[in-house]
């Protein structure tokens, strides 16, 4: 069984955490463990697709801001029947941040949301009264590592006005409360086929909100509860139950975790930081593909 390790054409310096990268390292790893497995860019025009029986997605960083050639891509290897990991399903559901609307609706604890459509020229002010905040975060509904993403403070609306405009015409948004406990520290839980591997919490430098390292922040192992670990299991179960890999991101609000994102499409999994992740990560791999 031929197995495509799908990445992208960029920057691919990001992909190490703690002396582990998850592009370099890891792929040499599931070779020499016997899987026929090889890097392939995902938009690479000269690919042959029909080579493959499975396509893995680990690192097609760059898929947000192609995001049609993106969808057009899926359609293709799908129509080939190359099984994709995550599902085909999942990973639509998961490009739009609209998911999060289904998760809020069937009751599950999600940060504060809100919307603007592509073209909206309207009032912010509502928005800070809605969300009961003075200070909102607003990001692209399909995006990633924090690009195109503003904090706007309330007593700074007129003057961020003119520049929220011009990012709405490219894209709905999506628009939140800038949480104080983004400063103690975001959870990301990591599960493979269903099951818990591990956690960690990454930190912002001081005066921002950005977590992702390349932003200055930090990144430590977590050992939460078997409570804290059940909880954050509810949403794998519900909406990644056959996914090879699901990455739970959230913050602890007054003792109890609210949900950010659910990372089903290419999420970078932090695998140094879990005893034998790296292991148990080929284990999944191994049951999807048997």
């Amino acid at each position: 069984m031929k197995i495509a390790y799908i990445t992208y054409a960029g920057d691919i310096k990001y992909s190490g955490a703690n002396g582990f990268n998850e592009n370099s390292d890891l792929l040499p790893y599931l070779q020499n463990k016997g899987l026929d497995i090889e890097a392939t860019i995902w938009d690479d025009p000269t690919v042959d697709w029909t080579k493959y029986d499975v396509a893995l997605l680990k690192t097609p960083w760059d898929y947000h801001q192609k995001i049609d050639v993106f969808k057009a891509w899926l359609d293709k290897i799908e129509s080939l029947n190359i099984r994709l990991l995550n599902d085909y399903k999942v990973v639509r559901w998961n490009l739009d941040k609209h998911y999060l609307k289904e998760i809020i609706a069937d009751g599950f604890d999600v940060i504060p949301s809100a919307f603007l459509a592509q073209g909206w020229q309207g009032d912010l002010y509502p928005l800070f009264e809605a969300l009961k905040t003075d200070t909102i975060i607003i990001k692209p509904c399909v995006s990633g590592g924090s690009k195109n993403t503003i904090v706007v403070h309330k007593d700074e609306a007129a003057d961020c006005y003119d520049k929220v405009v011009a990012l709405l015409t490219d894209g709905d948004y999506i628009v939140q409360p800038l949480m104080n406990e983004v400063q103690n520290g975001e959870w990301s839980y990591t599960f493979f086929n269903g099951q818990y591997s591990h956690t960690i919490l990454k930190k912002p430098k001081a005066g921002d909100f950005r977590v992702q390292q390349i932003y200055g922040g930090s990144i430590d192992p977590l050992y939460p509860s078997e409570e804290e670990i059940a909880h954050a299991a509810t949403y794998v179960a519900q909406y990644a139950r056959d996914c090879l890999y699901a990455r739970v991101d959230g913050l602890m609000v007054n003792g109890h975790f609210v949900l950010m994102e659910l990372e089903l499409i290419e999420p970078y999994l932090y695998l140094s930081y879990g005893e034998n992740a790296v292991e148990k990560y080929y284990q999944a791999i191994l049951a999807q593909i048997n």
